[in-house]
């Protein structure tokens, strides 16, 4: 069975909060005061999730800059760790002293 890809921010984004509550790239971004392309690249899986954008999306949608800085480091933690593959398998763990 194929592995499922990491999971983009974006993704939780445009699937569990604009589409359901039926916003736009546009109207979030002009709640949240960015531009616009900001949102669009984020929700497209092209950008990630800054301090800065955690923030606002955390304001906006009653939730925690929390959540969506865990969803960014989650994302690249896996996407990195896919990539190393068997590189980073080869790395001894230190002994503890």
């Amino acid at each position: 069975m194929a592995e499922l890809p990491p999971l983009h921010p974006g993704e939780v984004l445009r699937e569990e909060f604009l589409k359901p509550l039926s916003l736009t790239a546009y109207s979030l971004a002009a709640a949240i005061d960015v531009p616009r392309t900001r949102i669009e690249r984020l929700a497209n899986g092209k950008g990630g999730i800054t301090a800065d954008t955690a923030l606002r999306l955390g304001r906006y949608f009653r939730t925690s800059p929390e959540f969506w800085m865990n969803l960014q480091n989650r994302f690249e933690l896996e996407t990195k760790r896919r990539a190393l593959g068997d590189r980073l398998e080869r790395i001894e763990e230190r002994a503890s002293a």
